[in-house]
């Protein structure tokens, strides 16, 4: 065995099998599946190919015994015309153009390949003989407009790039990775588990991982689990979150992607007991993964920001037999209750914002939190008023809007330069935007944080006048000139 197929199988060791198709009664019943038994059940006339020269007497030869062969026949054949099979498949491919035929030759390399994951190894060795691409022929389908070729297709490719001794070449891959994804984004997309289960199977390899990360892979996940989708298309997704949670590094970077809260939301609405426990597996990775414990306890906070403790104890309340759901709630109830006995007002503050789930929590209306705190806002180059200002151009919760203009509000009202810093990130003519907001709510805190900017600077302006005429008077000059001049300035 290669370094590198070593190294695949000992990162593919820690993550459980996935289920077999004829195991899990939704994969069964999809519509790829669905469709797949129909045209296995039509039978191929190989003669009329044959006479009408579109296919060789060779590949003739080959195809009709081996289509009409039950399992022990097919490994006969095999064993003895092992490049043979790879040549006629490919041939095939490349000259037939009938979608019906297309569709049958694709179920058929499934099936093989299904049955033995070694014969993958078939198409690679010949393809190497011929120094040509084994993934040429097939990603060139991909561009089909039959859309049950398309995801059979990507059905072999994941089979063939995860259970070959080699990896799939890097623009391969993203070519790859980058149609997997546009299927995700695909409104109503018929054939989603069938992309789901592509992923479930690539994401599990290390090097897939940080190139699907690469194609935007992570926000297109989060953006279809934010929409309405069924409990098994949640259960993919999750579960593709999961593994990509196997590496430290991509653990570290998950919640960047908002993974928490919309995990959290998930996890507080559903009653399917798959889904419960892939988030609770998701979560403790997040916690048990990163290198860095800084990262491990803002995971904690933001899942108490998110009201995980909430729902675990929820959970605690239900008898489940599977024992990794129950060792995982009391693994995140000790981490998260430990997190909030340490949690300091500011943290909470942080966790929330950065959440970006704003709510009248006490902090938000505390004048001591304000007075201590309002200066930390600078920290790590004003992140927190980085995203108080995202957040004011570009949430649609009034909610939300509103606490975020009361928050900036606040923010200058206690720190000196606060004005100066908001105008600088572009929040003030944000702030004065939302004056014309359709909530009342959003246009009276607008109107509060646009009062305090405007005090601020007035409060700054009597200053200097004051400081002015003391001069003034020191030096025997007149006030009034001085006075106008300072206002000119200002």
């Amino acid at each position: 065995m290669s370094k590198m197929a070593a190294s695949r199988q000992s990162i593919q060791d820690v993550i459980p099998e996935l289920p077999a198709e004829n195991i899990d009664m939704l994969a069964a019943t999809s519509k790829l599946q669905q469709q797949a038994t129909e045209i296995r059940a039509q039978h191929i006339n190989w003669q009329s190919y044959l006479q009408s020269q579109m296919i060789s007497q060779e590949d003739f030869n080959f195809i009709k015994p081996l289509d009409a062969a039950d399992a022990a026949t097919r490994e006969a054949i095999l064993k003895e015309h092992r490049t043979q099979c790879a040549k006629t498949f490919l041939n095939l491919l490349g000259h037939v153009s009938k979608d019906q035929t297309i569709q049958y030759i694709l179920i058929m390399i499934d099936d093989l390949l299904q049955e033995d994951r070694h014969r993958v190894e078939i198409f690679r060795e010949y393809s190497q003989k011929k120094r040509e691409s084994v993934w040429g022929p097939f990603l060139n389908l991909l561009n089909r407009p039959d859309e049950f070729i398309t995801n059979m297709t990507a059905r072999i490719i994941a089979k063939m790039a995860c259970w070959s001794k080699e990896t799939m070449e890097k623009s391969d891959l993203h070519f790859y990775l980058t149609w997997l994804k546009d299927q995700l984004k695909k409104p109503d997309n018929e054939y989603v588990q069938s992309v789901g289960r592509c992923l479930q199977m690539m994401l599990r390899i290390d090097e897939y991982r940080l190139a699907f990360v690469a194609v935007d892979g992570i926000s297109t996940i989060i953006s279809v689990l934010r929409g309405r989708v069924n409990f098994q298309v949640q259960y993919q997704l999750v579960f593709c979150l999961w593994v990509l949670t196997f590496n430290p590094l991509l653990a570290e970077k998950m919640n960047k992607f908002n993974v928490i809260p919309i995990l959290a939301d998930i996890l507080s609405d559903s009653v399917k007991e798959k889904v419960t426990r892939i988030i609770l597996a998701v979560f403790r990775n997040m916690i048990e993964k990163p290198a860095d414990s800084q990262v491990s306890k803002d995971h904690c906070m933001a899942m108490v920001s998110s009201k995980v403790l909430k729902q675990l104890s929820i959970l605690e309340q239900r008898k489940f037999d599977d024992e990794d759901i129950v060792a995982d709630i009391e693994f995140l109830n000790e981490r998260l209750q430990a997190s909030v006995q340490d949690l300091s007002s500011f943290d909470e503050y942080a966790t929330e914002v950065k959440s970006g789930r704003l709510e009248w929590s006490p902090v938000h209306r505390s004048a001591q939190f304000w007075r201590e705190n309002a200066g930390r806002l600078n920290e790590k180059n004003y992140e927190l008023l980085r995203i108080l200002t995202h957040l004011l151009q570009n949430s649609h919760d009034p909610l939300v809007l509103a606490v975020a203009a009361f928050d900036i509000g606040e923010y200058v009202r206690h720190y000196p330069r606060g004005k100066h810093v908001i105008e600088q990130l572009g929040g003030k003519q944000t702030v004065m935007q939302l004056l014309a907001h359709d909530d009342p709510n959003v246009r009276y805190e607008a109107l509060l944080a646009v009062q305090k900017l405007m005090v601020h600077n007035w409060e700054y302006l009597g200053r200097q006048l004051e400081k002015e005429q003391d001069n003034n008077k020191t030096q025997g000059n007149k006030p009034a000139s001085g006075g106008s001049a300072v206002a000119a300035k200002a």
